[in-house]
């Protein structure tokens, strides 16, 4: 398991593109046959990914984590982002096609995932946080899913948001996970921007050509940075950061919350003109 820090607005301000990377950005992610996992500091989210392709794949603890089993004190919220696969939680199982998503609650033991075909395996995103509370084991297809249809082709923001994990869907802890799906030829997210000074995020991109790029704007909302993303890569979103992007394409994104608060209502929007 990676560990990453946790930074401040003061410190990012002076770093170099590279600086940025290291810090915010995970790109090898997805890896055959292994589960790769980052411990990041902001909300003590683990970010992880697994393709199994040869049999099974077991989620343990990290001896980073200092728990006997990976879930003995947290959460966590699993979307598929490939072909169909298994998840088996204490022997029971769990079949999720591409984006269903799959909630686990605190206590379970053993955790492992499975391709339905291995010549085509699933492709597991994960986001784990820190819980005080152990809340059932529910799974959602995406048509289950709230969706939220926003923007529209003359902004070129034209997008629908599935909520997952929230408080009126898949209850938790503290975890909020979705998914927002840009229709073709349109490019923007979440802009205008905002924070959320109680809550840390994490975004993972997908479903991008190869060729295909997104800039991913963070920083203050008046000491913007950027990231160059590809397909798969995943970004760490401070509290005090904004986070949007746009896209040489369409694509889709997962965004997933921790933090102290538990709702959507607490989004400091942010003005275009306050944006430098």
């Amino acid at each position: 398991m990676e560990i990453r820090h946790a930074t401040n607005p003061v410190e990012s301000k002076r770093y170099t593109t590279k600086e940025l990377r290291e810090n915010f950005l995970i790109e090898n992610l997805f890896e055959t046959n292994k589960v790769n996992m980052v411990y990041s500091h902001h909300d003590r989210m683990v970010i992880g990914g697994a393709i199994p392709a040869e049999g099974s794949l077991k989620l343990e603890a990290d001896a980073s984590l200092k728990t006997a089993y990976f879930l003995e004190r947290r959460e966590i919220g699993i979307i598929n982002i490939g072909a169909e696969g298994m998840i088996k939680i204490d022997g029971e199982e769990y079949s999720l096609s591409k984006k269903d998503c799959l909630y686990i609650g605190l206590g379970k033991k053993e955790i492992s995932f499975e391709s339905k075909n291995n010549a085509d395996p699933a492709i597991f995103y994960f986001v784990s946080t820190l819980a005080h509370k152990q809340y059932p084991t529910i799974k959602a297809g995406i048509e289950e899913a709230t969706p939220v249809r926003l923007g529209d082709d003359s902004q070129s923001n034209n997008r629908t948001i599935y909520k997952y994990i929230h408080g009126d869907g898949i209850e938790s802890c503290q975890l909020m996970m979705g998914m927002t799906l840009l229709e073709p030829n349109n490019m923007w997210n979440t802009m205008p921007a905002h924070i959320h000074d109680r809550r840390s995020e994490v975004y993972l991109y997908f479903d991008m050509k190869e060729e295909t790029k997104v800039f991913h704007f963070m920083g203050e909302p008046d000491e913007t940075r950027h990231l160059v993303i590809s397909n798969q890569n995943a970004v760490i979103s401070p509290s005090w950061s904004i986070h949007s992007g746009i896209g040489t394409s369409n694509y889709t994104f997962i965004w997933a919350m921790a933090g102290e608060n538990y709702t959507f209502e607490d989004m400091e929007m942010v003005e275009m003109q306050t944006l430098k």
